[in-house]
């Protein structure tokens, strides 16, 4: 499965999304919060930085331009300075935002968030400030949202509303959106707002409501996975739904379409804060749906994406590169040590991007001893990832006669795999390992002292390429022909 998840990212293209919603500026102030005010029992906050990220349907944006999307905003901003500086944070993605109208009666939403830096490292939110006015737009203004949403309808490939409740989705007006898009062939996607009425969402394509949302619009309070099969089906007969999407926290995901009703577990992360979570599962489902991905995979891949945001303090768009590398990481802890030489390649390319020193030593590790557990902790201090290319049983035979191995190869790697000093194994038939040191490209070859008057093998190829070769000690009177030897003397001996 990781292997088409990775593939399903890595291919998304660019797709146009059409984005409207309610797009808010996030200020975050930390100060260093060492005493309490004499004023009051308030914390002072001595501040040491500011920093402003995309909000709500924003934060979509950032978040799809991440995953390489083209994105058209349509909403409103006030004629203010946080007006201005939300403009250029979206700029800076390379979202379209001629469809972002100033409006004169009403300021750029804005949530201001005041943190302390405990010991000063660790951020810890204080205050939260707001900054809106959530009354509806005016008609005429509604009207201007309507013909710029027809014009750019043709245009793009899927739709998305971001709804935080502050004013912009009137329902007449979210209504007409759903079914303009409908009439073009358009699938519309929906964060709803937290509130008990989701009427205006009808016979939209995908809601992607979160436990608490999902449990006040349908009326079950959703604490296992079947309260939420039950919110799923009443969401999606009730407003006739395409999907729905219930967000779990933790246990993933539910996804009910006219075809699938099952839940879609993730790996549990450390949560850190959840601000932008919802932001970033409505970016994830839209750019993978845009890009022809089944609901199924669209939301493997939101859950993922969304564990990773969730670790982030803030608002914080999630990258491809950062999904990918998460996906390598499961693949990597879920399956086998055991890889074929090109299933290795591609896994090292993967540890390379995350500059990981990649360290390479062979043999045949017939029987294990003390000596083989020493030299692979050995080789494991060299580097962060231990490559261990075991000699086939072929090659053994050619190495060590007709008698060896005692213990097939499949048997010498399985116990090989139980330890942590080796990350992969991958076995060759070849008497020596050259030509699999030349794919597996080392930066740190290791072989025991007694080759030292040898010559190593594939020394001269590691070192041209900027590696280096490291003999490691030996274990004195460990080896597998010794103990062999002895094995054979004490049945001789009828001991």
């Amino acid at each position: 499965m990781y292997d088409k998840l990775i593939d399903i990212i890595q291919n998304l293209g660019s797709p146009k999304v059409l984005l409207a919603g309610d797009f808010l500026l996030d200020i975050y102030v930390y100060g260093d919060a060492l005493r309490i005010s004499p004023e009051a029992p308030v914390p002072v906050l001595k501040v040491v930085n500011r920093e402003f990220r995309p909000g709500g349907a924003a934060s979509v944006a950032a978040d799809l331009a991440a995953l390489g999307a083209k994105v058209f905003c349509l909403g409103t901003v006030g004629k203010d300075l946080n007006a201005e500086t939300l403009r250029k944070l979206l700029e800076e993605t390379g979202a379209d935002i001629s469809g972002l109208i100033e409006i004169d009666d009403r300021p750029t939403i804005t949530k201001q968030r005041f943190v302390g830096l405990a010991q000063h490292i660790h951020p810890q939110q204080l205050l939260r400030v707001d900054e809106e006015k959530d009354a509806p737009l005016s008609d005429l203004l509604y009207q201007k949202f309507l013909d710029l949403y027809k014009k750019r309808l043709s245009q793009v490939d899927i739709v998305c509303l971001q709804d935080y409740n502050k004013g912009f989705f009137e329902e007449n007006f979210c209504k007409s959106l759903i079914k303009l898009a409908a009439s073009a062939g358009k699938k519309v996607l929906i964060d709803p707002a937290p509130k008990a009425d989701f009427a205006k969402y009808s016979h939209a394509s995908v809601i992607t409501p979160n436990r608490m949302e999902a449990s006040i619009a349908s009326g079950v309070d959703i604490k296992t996975i079947a309260d939420a099969a039950k919110a799923a089906k009443i969401l999606a007969d009730r407003l006739n739904l395409e999907a729905v999407i219930i967000t779990l926290d933790k246990e993933g995901a539910y996804l009910r379409t006219s075809r699938l009703d099952e839940h879609i577990p993730t790996v549990a992360r450390k949560v850190y804060d959840v601000s932008g979570a919802g932001d970033m599962v409505l970016a994830a489902i839209a750019a993978t749906l845009a890009a022809g991905v089944d609901y199924k995979m669209a939301v493997e891949i939101c859950n993922v994406a969304g564990g990773i945001e969730v670790e982030k303090f803030g608002t914080a768009a999630v990258s491809i590169e950062e999904i990918v590398n998460e996906l390598m990481s499961r693949k990597q802890k879920s399956g086998s040590k055991i890889k074929s030489i090109d299933q290795l390649v591609q896994q090292l390319k993967w540890h390379r991007a995350n500059n990981q020193k990649i360290v390479f030593t062979n043999g045949c590790f017939d029987v294990l001893h003390r000596g083989h557990i020493e030299f692979l902790g050995f080789c494991k201090k060299q580097g962060d990832i231990v490559v261990l290319a075991l000699n086939s049983d072929k090659s053994v035979k050619i190495i060590k006669g007709p008698d060896r191995p005692l213990n097939n190869q499949l048997d010498r790697a399985a116990v090989l795999s139980a330890l942590e000093s080796v990350d992969y194994i991958v076995i060759f038939d070849e008497p020596d390992p050259l030509e699999t040191i030349k794919k597996v490209r080392p930066d740190v070859l290791v072989k025991g002292v007694d080759w030292k008057d040898k010559g190593v093998i594939g020394r001269e190829f590691v070192e041209s390429s900027g590696g280096k070769v490291v003999l490691a000690p030996l274990v004195e009177g460990k080896s597998t022909t010794g103990i062999i030897e002895k094995v054979k003397t004490l049945w001789k001996s009828g001991k």
